[in-house]
């Protein structure tokens, strides 16, 4: 065997493995990460009051912006270019230093205006706090890309873990002695600050003074696009708080409260999408017969497992929300059923954005998300003096409309059908929504809430799989299968 050959196949091996060390660690800081917040979350929500999170709610979008722009899409473009040396490091270390550094100047003067709009004085020297954590994150972006482009994926979880956990003891210690929003923000400060610190620990590259900035042309050339649209999706996902906090600012707590209680079912099935959907399709995306059939397939597990999940959440929101938060938080109950119905067909929303991706439509998915936002936008203004209970069902209805404009785009590149479509996904969400509604009659005369919650998961879990295993559903035996160790084929 050639020296060439073996060195091949070495290399090959070096990467099979690296790949599935980086998955074990990568799904491993999730699970941790995911258990970590929720046990910070929980005990922060039992200690303040809506009211404490109305503040740092305010001023959501703008740290998502700001933050959009801080990164500004280097970070994939690093990982993305063939050759990246200490210059193309170098360059995005002092340019995202002086992006910080000018940003929070720029919101350091606009805190009064921040103030007067949603007439909340204290808002003045809480922004001004708060946007402290941009200046930090700027020294983070360089070393932060290096461990991506690398697969530091142990280093990064350790990085994460860490920052969540110092972060959240930070923030209960001073919730327990007063703080309320303040400890919010110091919270988020302390994240970035341990997360940058770590970062650095297990980066050994170093920025020198000999500044070169043309690597950013190409970079820049690359990553405007996904910034754009990455401005645009925290746009979206933080309108609903920015809108509330002008019209009713007592609900900003609430809200912000059942959107986190949200995100975290939504993550659960986005996290499975996201991380297979674009570089299977992209393998594929030379046969566009065979991209459709992957795509069908995918699309149908999702839905099989989205729907149960998402209307399941929406199910039991009152009584998850009671048990774990106190009835203090009961108002952001009501909020999350309706937007847990809406979160059960965002992984369908992801699945039609990660396909654009994969055949090169960065573009229309750009345009796409620009007109969804400011559509939005125009909606949640019409529609704020009906109440928020409207606007949230309106933001939810609109939402989930538009993924039929997703739909027309992905129809005219691989040729899904309407018709297609719906026969992928409609027979789960009918089944979904049966076994939901039959789970809520049955436990009616159930009066303790505690009893209430576990019969209501359970009963909707085991009726939903009964009904799957009956109707002799491929995806549930898949994933039987996936779970033994057979062969699974796309």
């Amino acid at each position: 065997m050639s020296r060439a050959i073996k060195k091949e196949k070495a290399t090959a091996h070096n990467l099979k493995h690296t790949v599935a060390k980086g998955m074990l660690w990568g799904g491993v800081s999730n699970t941790v990460c995911q258990l970590l917040s929720l046990f910070f979350g929980i005990y922060l929500a039992r200690i303040l009051t809506p009211d404490d999170y109305c503040p740092i709610g305010m001023l959501a979008i703008f740290s998502a912006i700001a933050g959009s722009l801080q990164d500004s899409g280097f970070v994939a473009a690093i990982a993305n270019r063939k050759k990246v040396g200490h210059d193309d490091y170098n360059a995005v270390f002092w340019f995202n230093i002086l992006i910080s550094l000018l940003m929070y100047a720029v919101l350091y003067f606009c805190a009064p205006l921040i103030a007067d709009f949603f007439n909340q004085p204290i808002l003045v020297d809480l922004s001004r706090y708060n946007f402290l954590g941009f200046v930090v994150a700027g020294f983070g972006i360089a070393p932060s890309a290096y461990l991506f482009r690398e697969l530091k994926v142990k280093q990064k979880s350790i990085a994460l873990i860490l920052s969540i956990t110092i972060s959240g003891a930070t923030g209960i210690a001073l919730a327990l002695n007063g703080y309320s929003y303040w400890g919010i923000a110091t919270q988020s400060i302390m994240y970035v600050l341990v997360r940058t610190l770590v970062c650095w620990y297990f980066t050994p590259w170093r920025p020198t003074f000999k500044v070169r900035f043309y690597p950013l042309k190409y970079l820049f050339a690359f990553s405007y696009r996904l910034l754009i649209t990455n401005i645009f999706q925290r746009f979206n996902w933080n309108i609903f708080s920015f809108i509330l906090g002008k019209f009713y600012p007592r609900d900003v707590g609430n809200y912000v409260k059942s959107a986190e209680w949200f995100n975290m079912g939504g993550e659960v099935v986005n996290g499975m999408v996201n991380a297979v959907a674009q570089p299977v399709l992209a393998k594929v995306v030379d046969d566009n017969e065979r991209q459709l059939r992957v795509f069908r397939k995918m699309l149908r597990f999702t839905a099989f497992v989205a729907f149960p999940l998402m209307l399941g959440l929406s199910l039991v929101s009152k009584e998850l929300i009671v048990v774990v938060l106190t009835d203090k938080w009961i108002e952001s109950a009501y909020m999350l059923q309706v937007l847990a119905i809406w979160g059960a067909f965002m992984p369908l929303q992801s699945m039609f954005t990660n396909l654009l991706v994969s055949r090169g439509k960065a573009a229309v998915f750009m345009w796409c998300t620009i007109v969804q936002g400011l559509l939005t936008l125009a909606l949640l203004l019409a529609l704020h003096p009906f109440g928020i209970r409207n606007m949230i069902i309106a933001y939810c209805i609109f939402n989930g409309l538009w993924l039929f404009v997703w739909h027309f785009f992905a129809k005219k590149e691989i040729e899904i059908k309407l018709q297609m479509f719906l026969i992928d996904t409609i027979p789960y969400l009918f089944m979904a929504a049966i076994v939901m509604i039959a789970t809520y009659h049955v436990t009616l005369i159930i009066e303790n809430i505690f009893v209430l919650l576990v019969a209501r998961i359970l009963i909707a879990a085991l009726l939903y799989i009964g009904i799957a295993w009956i109707a002799r559903s491929k995806e549930l035996f898949e994933i039987t299968n996936f779970l033994f160790k057979r062969k699974v084929d796309l």
